[in-house]
Parts: structure tokens; sequence; C-alpha cells
């Protein structure tokens, strides 16, 4: 799958009729990143068909907000959003954005970074971004098995 930014009218499209499962925000330091895998499971339920991918996906995007973008600065925060419709899940994981960089992916094995949207292009059904003045959000959807 391509990346691609996300249209904002077709995303809510999309979601029309999802309900929020939760949301969450923490500082962006790495040492909260499990704090965002702990919620999400907890969101989801141990019996939840999405709840390994929904968790390791999360994982990927919180580290890589922390990691890459103004979040990771003094104050800073990064805020995971579950939604579920009857057609799947949606998490969102926004951040504080970056002058430097955009979400991107790198299939090559020997690259130092960019695996994990790789994980998340190859587990997701589909996954996007939207970048604004107040920072980036990145999300990944899950269809219902």
């Amino acid at each position: 799958m391509a990346t691609r930014a996300s249209d904002a009218n077709e995303d809510l499209a999309v979601m029309a009729g999802a309900a929020v499962l939760g949301s969450l925000t923490i500082p962006g330091r790495p040492e909260h990143v499990r704090e965002a895998r702990s919620f999400v499971a907890k969101a989801l339920g141990e019996l939840h068909p999405s709840l390994d991918n929904a968790v390791l996906l999360t994982s990927e995007l919180v580290t890589n907000a922390v990691m890459h973008s103004s979040s990771r600065c003094q104050g800073g925060s990064v805020t995971i959003l579950i939604l579920e419709s009857p057609g799947g899940l949606r998490i969102e994981v926004a951040d504080e954005g970056s002058d430097l960089s955009a979400p991107v992916v790198r299939g090559d094995v020997y690259a130092s970074d960019g695996h994990g949207l790789f994980l998340v292009q190859t587990l997701s059904d589909q996954w996007g971004y939207l970048r604004g003045d107040k920072g980036t959000t990145v999300w990944f959807w899950l269809g219902a098995s």
C-alpha cells in the first residue's frame, strides 16, 4: 500500500457511527510508551481479535512520535485515540509534529530506522497520516475479521 496523507473528509466518512473506546494523552518520553500499550490492551480487552496487532502497531507509532517529533521536547505529549465500528478498529496517534520529517516507510532491511512504519503498512489493512500546523496524526485501520 502506498503512503499517503489522509483526506479528513474521507476519514470521517469511514468512521461514521464509530464508538470511541478511549483516549489517552501521555508525556512524549520513551519511558511512557508502555503506558500506551497497556491502555490499548485494556481498552480492547484480552479477547479482542485485533488485540496483538493493535498493541504492537500503537507501540510503533507512539515510539515514532517520541523519537521523531516535537513531542519529545520538554512538556511535549502524544495522544492515542481508539475508535471501533462494525467494520473494524482505527487507532490514531497524534504528536506535536516535526519541521524536519514526515512519516516514511523504509522496507530496506538494512535501514537504520523506518521499520515501525513498515510494520504498520504490513500488518494493518490501511494506514495514513494528517499533518497540520499543530502536529501530525498517524492512524491505522484493522478490519473486522
